[in-house]
């Protein structure tokens, strides 16, 4: 039986049929076609391949492609790319406001740890040390000194100052009521003057920060070459706003007493080195 069937089935496949199109008023054949089950299968196959093929090539190589969902455009893509590197460049200029901000926090709050400061101290005592010892310089060295002299006299480089010739201008004279004290937390001088004296900025820089603090009242930062920061504090009023440049004598505004921590009309006048405070006494003569 089972032999039987598969005959049956096989003659199935194999026998031949014939399309014939035929003129329905004159019954005039048109067109016949000779066919079996088999022949049908295989062109139906071949043109199903054929037809995946040719759909999988126009979506994969022409523009077509952008029409189906989940496939991105060539302009999209670029797009993309630069809001990439549009968003890197952000985070970047981020980072570095935020490194700005948090310096300017520093400066106004005055805060630093006793760790950081007896780190910066010891550098300073070990650099003040090395600045106090006397070598006798010997001959080969004291003409390369005077032929570097001759050299740097004809610089006319932009920038050939060094950091030792960085040169301060005095903010405000008057008298010391508070010296730097680090022990006490007090990384400051405080000038006394009378109230509308004219406060001057120590250095050309740019203006960081210029606006009203409820302990320090009107403060104003600047920032200069090589890291410096100077702060003015507890001013009566301002002359000037953020992101100006200024230059060295330059009125930023005047001495007040503005601020809860005051006492009095003076100029609290601070001194950063790279987020480290510094004794203004150092380098300014304030008297």
């Amino acid at each position: 039986m089972g032999k039987k069937k598969i005959k049956k089935q096989q003659s199935k496949w194999r026998s031949h049929y014939r399309m014939v199109v035929i003129n329905d008023d004159t019954f005039e054949e048109r067109f016949s076609l000779k066919l079996n089950r088999l022949n049908v299968f295989v062109v139906t196959t071949v043109a199903a391949i054929l037809l995946v093929g040719l759909t999988t090539v126009i979506i994969a190589f022409s523009p077509l492609r952008e029409l189906i969902p989940g496939y991105s455009s060539t302009k999209v893509k670029r797009a993309t790319a630069t809001l990439l590197q549009r968003t890197d460049s952000l985070e970047t200029a981020i980072a570095l406001n935020k490194q700005q901000f948090d310096r300017i926090q520093q400066v106004l709050s005055g805060n630093i740890t006793a760790q950081e400061y007896e780190r910066i101290d010891s550098i300073a005592k070990v650099e003040t040390a090395n600045q106090d010892e006397i070598i006798d310089p010997i001959p080969q060295d004291s003409i390369l000194r005077e032929e570097v002299a001759r050299e740097d006299q004809f610089n006319l480089m932009e920038g050939a100052v060094a950091r030792t010739n960085f040169v301060f201008f005095t903010p405000v004279t008057g008298n010391i009521s508070s010296v730097y004290d680090p022990d006490k937390e007090h990384f400051a001088v405080d000038v006394t003057a009378p109230v509308g004296t004219p406060v001057k900025a120590a250095a050309a820089g740019t203006v960081i920060f210029a606006g009203f603090t409820t302990d320090t009242g009107y403060t104003i930062i600047v920032e200069h070459p090589y890291g410096l920061i100077t702060a003015y504090k507890h001013l009566g009023d301002i002359l000037t706003t953020q992101n100006d440049q200024v230059l060295a004598g330059e009125v930023l505004g005047s001495v007040g007493n503005t601020g809860e921590l005051t006492n009095g009309p003076h100029l609290h006048f601070e001194l950063w080195s790279d987020g480290y405070p510094l004794d203004p006494t150092n380098f300014i003569n304030f008297e």
